[in-house]
């Protein structure tokens, strides 16, 4: 029997069109484009605005163009899975709402939270459900209004983060493509460097969590950095000599865009020169799990059947990992 691989063969992101440049924000804290630029190299980063706009709006312009694109009912998706840590409410799953947002209901779906590896490892358990053969087309979407969880009063984060969403949808395949090799790590004791401190179970929201300002993003940024640099670069390297890759093998690596010195550093660990690496992180920031699918999005274009990429990603928790993947279609 022919072994079922899990093949990328549509792909869509969306972003909202309120931009939030560096000149704007230095007029909030203090802060320049030049300490920015020079620090993780954001330009600007959308912003979602509206009252009572969250993470299933993003995500459900990002799948709706794809169903759209790819020319697929939303009647035949099996599963759906959404990668966020900025579900629109506790419960119901985020993914729950964006099904009933674009009709899709004939499907499960689910949240998985994983912060800024949440799209690999989504897009890794989508790909196991497709290898059982009993499931033919699932969306995973990554979609993150990380505007929503960020203080603006505070300089060192405040430049890192924009809100986005991307989709791709799965099939299975039988051809040497799509998912061929994956490697997932965690270190919960990572927790301490990165995190929200309230607004869980074990710090409920009070009038106290709120006056402290404990709802949004919390980070020690050099040792976030630190253990971002060697991971995610170790992870890459990692899985390109598990699988015999050389660097000529490679037509890009996909890195999570968190910091440009990151991923400069996983590249030049990988070997590959800069053309080789996908890069957009000027112009969107740092939108957690939609990183990733949005910049394949940005660069499908210049993908070819067969392609070989490296995704790699490395987010709180302490969660990183890599996928290598070979791209399933030309450009439609």
């Amino acid at each position: 029997m022919e072994k079922i691989r899990a093949a990328i063969t549509g792909i869509h992101a969306w972003v909202p069109e309120y931009r939030l440049t560096n000149h704007e924000l230095s007029k909030m804290v203090d802060t320049s484009d030049e300490w920015i630029m020079q620090r993780v190299g954001i330009k600007e980063r959308h912003i979602l605005k509206g009252e009572g706009l969250g993470s299933s709006d993003l995500g459900e312009q990002a799948v709706r163009g794809l169903l759209e694109k790819t020319g697929t009912s939303p009647d035949v998706i099996d599963l759906m899975i959404c990668a966020t840590v900025t579900p629109d409410m506790a419960f119901p799953a985020t993914a729950n709402i964006i099904s009933d947002k674009v009709g899709i209901k004939n499907a499960f779906s689910f949240d998985l939270n994983a912060a800024c590896s949440g799209f690999l490892f989504a897009l890794q358990t989508a790909a196991a459900y497709i290898e059982t053969g009993k499931y033919k087309k699932i969306i995973v979407v990554g979609a993150d209004k990380m505007s929503s969880i960020t203080d603006y009063s505070d300089r060192t984060t405040c430049p890192l983060f924009g809100d986005a969403a991307g989709a791709v949808l799965l099939e299975p395949t039988n051809e040497e493509l799509g998912i061929m090799d994956y490697i997932f790590h965690t270190n919960g004791a990572g927790r301490k460097f990165l995190h929200i401190k309230a607004g869980g179970s074990v710090k409920p929201a009070s009038h106290e969590t709120i006056e402290a300002r404990e709802h949004f993003v919390y980070q020690e940024g050099q040792s976030v950095f630190k253990f971002a640099v060697v991971n995610m670069a170790d992870v890459a390297v990692e899985i390109m000599q598990r699988n015999n890759l050389k660097p000529e093998d490679i037509a890009f690596l996909v890195p999570h865009q968190a910091n440009l010195r990151i991923i400069d550093a996983t590249g030049r660990r990988m070997g590959l020169p800069p053309e080789k690496v996908m890069i957009n992180i000027e112009n969107y920031g740092n939108t957690t799990a939609a990183t990733i699918p949005l910049c394949m999005w940005e660069y499908e274009n210049r993908l070819k059947k067969g392609d070989i990429l490296i995704l790699a990603a490395f987010g709180g928790g302490f969660t990183w990992g890599s996928i290598y993947l070979k791209w399933a279609y030309d450009q439609r």
